[in-house]
């Protein structure tokens, strides 16, 4: 069964309601993976969601050991978030400077982490992070709609000679680990913007 197909526009009320109603699967705690290929508009929902249900949001572009560090990122994410998340402690991860081009600082959710968080990327819907999550989402968006989005993006020059390599990861990494077919819901971006609704 596949499942369900929401626009944009309502979004993240549909997806909110869903999550209140997921089991709790890391422990006694709800993890939202939001899942989709780059440009999709993966980071604005997770924005949007972490302001409406009030909880921390992990990135994976903070896990990411560079730009040929999409699969790597995904023990990470286990290893040093999903995992303590899950026994009740706080998440730390060390947190790749990409300006640098390498690995900075040790950090982790600061304040009071709740019982809910969000891990949001390409990676977030992992077969080896999938036994964590409550909720997947798919965000979805057409090739053509994604290019422009990331042709626009603040950091398109930075990001420009390395959109082949990442392009041939995420091909890789979605024919291995299948996250659309796993997704809970598929979030359809591409005639409506993400907004707070």
């Amino acid at each position: 069964m596949s499942a369900p197909s929401v626009p944009a526009a309502g979004g993240a009320s549909a997806i909110a309601g869903a999550l209140s109603a997921a089991p709790a699967r890391a422990g006694h705690r709800r993890v939202l993976a939001i899942e989709g290929r780059s440009g999709s508009g993966k980071t604005l929902l997770a924005a949007r969601l972490a302001e409406r249900i009030g909880c921390p949001v992990v990135h994976m572009d903070d896990l990411y050991p560079g730009w040929p560090g999409l699969a790597a990122a995904v023990p990470l994410a286990r290893d040093q978030v999903l995992e303590p998340f899950a026994r009740g402690r706080r998440p730390r991860w060390r947190r790749f400077d990409w300006d640098r081009g390498r690995h900075a600082e040790w950090t982790g959710l600061g304040g009071d982490i709740g019982d809910t968080l969000i891990l949001e990327g390409c990676g977030a819907g992992a077969r080896d992070l999938r036994p964590y999550l409550s909720l997947l989402v798919w965000v979805h968006a057409p090739a053509h709609i994604r290019r422009t989005r990331l042709d626009h993006r603040a950091d398109a020059a930075a990001y420009a000679p390395f959109r082949d390599m990442w392009s041939a990861q995420e091909e890789t990494f979605y024919t291995r680990h299948r996250p659309r077919e796993h997704a809970d819901i598929i979030l359809d971006t591409a005639t409506h913007p993400i907004r707070q609704d």
